[in-house]
């Protein structure tokens, strides 16, 4: 039936039992499969991983910077990983790495951002991750 109207025999099912056939153009068939996919793929948004970087002596116009990025960030729909570094002896004072991502957390409202990684001490650095909300 397929040479007789110059098409061609698909089988779009082949694990099913009986397997599905289609009698179609292949080259039709091959080109809006491919279409449908650069359609999707257009469509699919890509979430991003950005670093705020700070120590915990850090001064308050820097503190402003950093939180400005991060909110530029946000509104992106990006995730932002805030870091704190400790270096030498501010290992001891982890504590107050902890609570300047406790305040700089605080800063925002609380619907418009989920805490996706609560404040941890990792190696030498307090890591904590937001991630904008999905409204």
């Amino acid at each position: 039936m397929a040479q007789e109207r110059d098409l061609d025999l698909v089988v779009v099912s082949p694990n099913q039992a009986p397997p599905v056939a289609k009698i179609l153009n292949w080259g039709k068939y091959k080109y809006e499969t491919e279409k449908r996919a650069k359609e999707a793929k257009k469509k699919q948004r890509i979430i991003d991983i950005k670093e705020v970087k700070m120590r915990y002596k850090i001064d308050t116009h820097d503190y402003d910077v950093r939180l400005k990025a991060a909110k530029k960030f946000l509104s992106q729909g990006n995730k932002v990983k805030v870091v704190v570094m400790l270096r030498g002896r501010e290992m001891q004072h982890s504590h107050l790495a902890i609570e300047l991502i406790n305040k700089f957390q605080a800063e925002f409202e609380e619907n418009s951002v989920i805490i996706e990684k609560k404040p941890q001490v990792e190696g030498r650095n307090v890591v904590m991750i937001l991630a904008p909300n999905a409204k």
